[in-house]
Formats: C-alpha cells, structure tokens, sequence
C-alpha cells in the first residue's frame, strides 16, 4: 500500500495494519497449512539487471520437510526433499544428485514453506505492500541458506509470491498460481526413484 499525499495519516495507517496481516498471514500458514500444492512461474535476473530467464512447473508440499519442485518449461528438472535427503534430478543429463536433509535445507526458502518450525529457523518483519502483495521478510536466524534475503508475498491469507536475492546478488521471484491447500497428497510424490542407467552423484 503506498502512501499518498491526500488522506495521508489514513493511508500509512491502513498500510501499518497491512503489514501486520501480512506477517499474521505467514504464521497462520506455517501453523495451519499441513500440505498444499501449486503451479508457479519463476524469473530470475541477474545481479545487474540486465539479464533474466524464465522457468514454470509445480510446487508441492508436506509437512515436514517433504517437497517436490518439478520444472516444465523451458527445461525439465526435478527436486524432491523426502525428508531424509533432498533429490536433483536432470533428466537431459540422466543424473542425479542427493544431499542430506540437514545439509541442503538449513534456512532455505523450501525450510520456511515445508519446515516444521517457522519462527526457530526465521525472523520475521514487515514489508511495504507493493504490486498488489503484502510482503514479509524473512531473515534466518544463522546465516547457512546462501541467500542474502528472502520476502513472502500474500494477497489477503493466500500464499502468492516468493522472491529470493542469493549470495551472488541474483533475484529470483516465484509466482504461484492454483494453489490448493491441506490437500490428501500421495506418499510417492515426495519419494525419488533413481531411473535406469542414471548416474548418481551423493554429496
């Protein structure tokens, strides 16, 4: 929400209690959302701006720590975290890698959405709205994710937008679209099968 010069008090007013809902938002949805799934479209731009790519698939969750990130366009890439290990699978290479939970997730943009303790592994603060999103900031508590910021998007209680700047200064942003939550999801989408004649590097 930004302020105008008309009805100012009112507007920063109302923009104050936006924030608020924005970081109510993410809590109820860590507390009440058990599994959800979603389409999403991501852009990433380089650090200077001049640079960016486009990518889209779905997103689906379970608490805790199972998730499965499965990219469509313009490549297939698969990432499962079952939670023991968190799976990449590339199908153009025939390869896949896997890492221990504990390794690969720390406090990661898939923790916050999948993880089992939002405020142990977060601190939390609220964001001007803009675009049409309330948005909260998300900072981990030990800095081990390999990002340098990460904010959450909500239009009114819905999960809407991730965006994510990493060590290198790449913007990434997520735009989820469909999203259905506590939905029954089978076991098997959170467990990953190495494919025949696959290579497998273990880290």
């Amino acid at each position: 929400m930004k302020s105008r010069a008309v009805l100012a008090a009112v507007l920063l007013t109302l923009a104050s209690v936006a924030r608020a809902d924005a970081v109510s938002a993410l809590r109820d949805f860590a507390r009440e959302v058990k599994s959800a799934s979603a389409q999403f479209k991501q852009t990433v731009n380089s650090p200077d701006g001049k640079r960016s790519k486009s990518s889209q698939g779905s997103f689906e969750f379970q608490r805790p720590n199972q998730f499965r990130f499965a990219y469509s366009k313009p490549f297939e890439q698969l990432i499962v975290g079952d939670g023991q290990k968190v799976w990449i699978f590339d199908p153009d290479l025939n390869q896949a890698s896997s890492r221990r939970m504990n390794q690969a997730l720390g406090a990661t943009p898939a923790a916050l959405l999948a993880g089992g303790n939002l405020e142990r592994d977060f601190t939390l603060k609220a964001l001007p709205s803009e675009g049409g999103l309330d948005w909260v900031q998300a900072l981990p508590r030990q800095a081990d994710g390999g990002f340098q910021s990460l904010k959450i998007g909500f239009k009114g209680r819905d999960l809407a937008a991730l965006e994510i700047v990493d060590g290198f200064g790449q913007r990434s942003r997520l735009d989820f679209s469909g999203l259905a939550v506590n939905a029954s999801l089978p076991a098997d989408r959170f467990r990953f099968v190495l494919p025949a004649g696959a290579d497998l590097v273990e880290q």
